[in-house]
């Protein structure tokens, strides 16, 4: 998958992968990690700089005598999210386009292939 293309889907997928419930970096990598590959190298400075932008913050919770910072999603954050969410159709139409594009081009091969 392309960088940037894959940086701004990992970007939602964190947002979406905490919006049910405030979660760490580990736990976080496992709900991703379902969809979408993504290591601890890649997870940290997308929750800084969305942290940084007020998309997400964090605080502190002390779990079996270890602290673990947790992530919450913010309005603003939330606000970000239901934007993506709300241009799915335009992005399934593009892909639609895309795809398209290439099964036609794939047919139009067979065919001079198969003549």
């Amino acid at each position: 998958m392309d960088a940037q293309l894959r940086k701004g889907l990992l970007e939602f997928c964190v947002l979406a992968a905490i919006q049910k419930t405030d979660s760490y970096g580990y736990q976080i990598i496992k709900d991703i990690s379902l969809h979408i590959e993504i290591s601890e190298s890649t997870l940290y400075p997308i929750l800084r700089r969305m942290e940084a932008g007020g998309k997400v913050e964090s605080y502190l919770v002390e779990h079996q005598n270890r602290i673990r910072k947790y992530f919450h999603l913010t309005e603003a954050g939330r606000e970000y999210l239901k934007g993506f969410i709300k241009d799915k159709e335009e992005i399934l139409q593009v892909l639609a386009f895309i795809t398209g594009g290439i099964e036609d081009e794939e047919k139009t091969i067979f065919k001079e292939v198969k003549s």
